[in-house]
């Protein structure tokens, strides 16, 4: 009975709405730059009077009304139809007004290997944080936690920072009780309901997941477990990779903050985002992780996108906002959330592999990658079939190669292991695994895939396992030697110390930028490959693609999303030891001890075994050992990110708002080519001209260390064809010049030839090592 009262009045407010707002109404974010008081009421009011003077009824303005943004930046959620978001662009006060953007997300031995394998030797031990003044507290943007899950225990810890001005908000199967000393904060948003309201989609509020922090979906809970997790011995995945799984080095006094912003079937709107970082900047993060962003040929100017606006104001407070650079690698120009005051991050490999073979009938292994418990016979004695050679008659020889759904003969498939060929990127491993599993009665399959062959496919009891196109050319000559080609597959392996390592993930995202090539992007890389973390719920992943339930409280995923929570856990690190350290000098203390070798001593490779370059891996890979003794830092200020949108193109108006500042004048002469002048951590120029060319910028750097008076020589190491020139060539600092400037002259030689030219300057005083990393353009 109360279920269709509920019903009834929900059925009410929608007429009731839908007579209120015009018919074709969304919910629209209007941006109006930084806060000029914190009087929550008068903000609110005054983004009525906004909506008001666009609606035919101005009364119903609280209707609209979808959230007022009122802690971190001045800006509102509203229902507006086309013809009144563009009557609002314009008007004094308003810097942008966009339609609501859907992002989406990007989706244990990792720590052992950043701080042991890849670190630089320590000078000395690095002490434990002791006290709450330590304390670095996490805010995730995510799809909520799952607090049961055993890295979330509080065992030890202290009490709650008293700085701390969050909430444990009580939801749906989520009690203020789930929240304890490392979860200290959980809320969610439901913001957008109103839109389904008028556009008569199925409103969210009904389905208890969306009123909750709790996490439905287990992104949340991994990128949590992962960046600030407790100890848990004995973690594995289905047996598989046991040890200790934890987070960051300083997880045992990290705290945690979730905003669940995402929901099962509705991706993470941006008017929740930004409900989330203002919020966070109220409630007192030290760091946001978002592990979400749009597909990069979506991407909006940095004054349209919700994550870029949101960042940029918890960076004012001194957040620092780590956020994933997208997986639609290795394509150039995929990395998003690039804003210069986003820490954007890239995805590598550790140095362990999940490995399984193929054992043909000629008694040689094929070696792959996977993991799967097949429960096939140990010997070469099951039936051996290339996919191409048995099409259905519906698909050519190709679609059947790539074992595309309902393109192989199930005739001549049932009981065999069929090889199959990736050649068709819209077609996943999963999918593969469902049309050979479901529909054709086969018992295994081996798949030739050089672009994913470093991601660790599940295959769960289905035998399965992924080889190289070299290997490929083994199993074919076999096939072709012998009437009845016969093979099994074997159980996976954990190999640890695999060589070369890390490697570039094929599917993290590239630089250059899409929104400007003077900012070098990715800022850095970190492991992001086949990690294993908590899950949620524990003991129940069900894999709808390939209908298999795993009882596991631990699960393996790859992508940026899972860097991001390394990096996040880094930088909570250095914080922890370095309290006083503002957000950009963390970033550049990250940046500039990034390890560029792996652990055969060569330049860092990607998937194909080609040489990385800084928009495949951005400054190198994390190294939170490292960064606790950087020597100097490239300290980027506020008024840095604002002449950067002056030279971006944004005029002083504008700036006014975003700065709260009425007498702000942007630089003379601004324009898109001085972007490259910001004091970043690395150098990008979009454009030099390869015949006479000549281009010179300029940083500062900041001495940090407990010696005063120390000398820094430069080194330079410059590709062919580049001619980089530093002045001066050393730096003195002293009790009284803690901060000195330099010039970089990059000028095209006689052997120059056109595109991006790559190399780096490292400043050492014989114990540090500060290095930059740069980017030039010949055209």
């Amino acid at each position: 009975m109360g279920f269709n009262i509920y019903f009834a009045l929900l059925f009410l407010c929608i007429l009731l709405f839908g007579l209120a707002i015009a018919d074709d109404g969304k919910v629209h974010i209007v941006y109006m730059g930084s806060l000029l008081h914190n009087n929550r009421e008068e903000l609110i009011t005054s983004h009525l009077e906004v909506i008001s003077s666009v609606l035919q009824s101005p009364g119903h303005a609280e209707q609209s009304l979808v959230r007022s943004y009122t802690y971190a930046f001045n800006g509102f959620a509203a229902v507006l139809s086309k013809e009144q978001a563009t009557a609002l662009v314009g008007k004094a006060g308003v810097l942008s007004v966009f339609p609501d953007p859907v992002l989406n997300l990007h989706t244990t031995h990792s720590w052992d290997y950043l701080e042991k394998d890849l670190a630089m030797p320590r000078s000395s031990s690095y002490r434990k944080p002791k006290s709450s003044a330590a304390d670095v507290i996490i805010g995730f943007l995510d799809t909520g936690i799952w607090p049961e899950a055993a890295s979330f225990s509080d065992k030890g810890m202290g009490p709650v920072p008293s700085r701390w001005k969050g909430a444990c908000v009580k939801g749906e199967g989520f009690n203020v009780s789930n929240c304890n000393r490392k979860i200290i904060g959980a809320r969610y948003y439901s913001g957008g309901e109103d839109n389904d309201l008028v556009t008569n989609i199925k409103p969210k509020s009904i389905w208890p997941q969306t009123r909750t922090a709790r996490d439905y979906d287990g992104h949340g809970t991994f990128t949590a477990s992962t960046a600030a997790g407790s100890f848990v011995e004995n973690a594995n995945y289905n047996g598989l990779a046991k040890g200790t799984a934890r987070g960051g080095p300083a997880s045992s006094s990290t705290r945690i903050a979730m905003y669940r912003v995402c929901g099962l079937d509705y991706g993470c709107p941006g008017v929740q985002i930004l409900a989330a970082f203002d919020d966070a900047v109220k409630d007192g993060v030290d760091i946001v992780s978002i592990s979400i962003g749009v597909r990069s040929r979506n991407q909006a100017d940095f004054m349209n996108d919700a994550i870029a606006i949101g960042a940029f104001h918890a960076t004012q407070k001194g957040i620092l906002v780590v956020s994933s650079a997208g997986n639609e690698g290795p394509d150039s120009q995929t990395v998003v959330n690039a804003a210069p005051w986003i820490f954007t991050v890239g995805a590598i490999s550790i140095d362990r592999d999940f490995q399984s073979g193929a054992l043909l009938g000629n008694g040689k292994i094929i070696e792959g990658k996977g993991i799967t418990f097949p429960n096939l016979s140990q010997s070469a004695v099951h039936p051996l079939v290339y996919g191409g050679s048995i099409p259905a008659k519906s698909c050519d020889p190709v679609a059947a190669s790539n074992c595309v759904l309902e393109c192989l003969d199930a005739n001549k498939t049932k009981g065999k292991i069929v090889l199959c060929i990736a050649n068709d990127t819209a077609t996943s491993r999963a999918y593969m695994k469902a049309e050979i599993q479901e529909y054709t009665g086969a018992v295994g399959m081996i798949v030739v895939d050089d672009l994913q062959l470093f991601e660790a496919f599940d295959y769960g009891t289905f035998a399965g396992t992924a080889i190289s196109k070299s290997s490929a050319t083994k199993i074919f000559s076999y096939i072709n030697s012998t009437r009845n080609p016969v093979a099994t597959i074997t159980p996976s392996t954990v190999v640890a110390n695999d060589k070369p390592a890390p490697v570039v993930a094929s599917f993290s995202s590239r630089g250059p930028g899409a929104l400007t090539q003077n900012i070098l992007k990715p800022d850095i890389s970190a492991p992001g490959l086949n990690i294993i973390a908590a899950w949620d719920p524990p003991n129940t992943f069900i894999d709808t693609v390939l209908s298999e339930t795993i009882s596991t409280a631990f699960i393996m995923m790859s992508g940026t999303s899972v860097a991001v929570s390394h990096v996040s856990g880094a930088a909570a690190f250095v914080k922890s030891m370095n309290p006083t350290w503002s957000s950009s000098a963390i970033r550049s203390a990250l940046m500039t001890t990034a390890i560029v070798r792996n652990n055969m001593g060569e330049l860092l490779t990607n998937a194909s075994d080609m040489a990385g370059t800084p928009f495949d891996f951005g400054a190198g890979v994390v190294n939170p050992i490292g960064a606790l003794q950087p020597g100097l830092v490239y300290e980027t200020s506020i008024d840095d990110y604002f002449h950067f949108l002056c030279n971006y193109g944004l005029d002083s108006e504008n700036i006014k708002l975003i700065a709260a500042n009425k007498s702000y004048v942007c630089p003379s002469g601004a324009k898109v080519d001085l972007i490259s002048n910001m004091n970043y951590p690395s150098i990008a120029i979009s454009k030099l001209n390869v015949v006479n060319g000549s281009t010179t910028v300029s940083r500062s750097v900041t001495n940090i260390s407990p010696d005063l008076t120390l000398n820094y020589k430069v080194t330079i190491r410059a590709p062919p064809g580049l001619s980089v020139k530093v002045s001066p060539e050393i730096l003195q600092f002293s009790e009284t010049a803690k901060k000195l400037s330099f010039d970089v002259v990059f000028r095209p030689t006689k052997v120059a030839t056109k595109g991006y030219a790559f190399g780096t300057l490292v400043w050492s005083d014989g114990k540090h090592n500060v290095s930059t990393p740069f980017a030039v353009n010949l055209v």
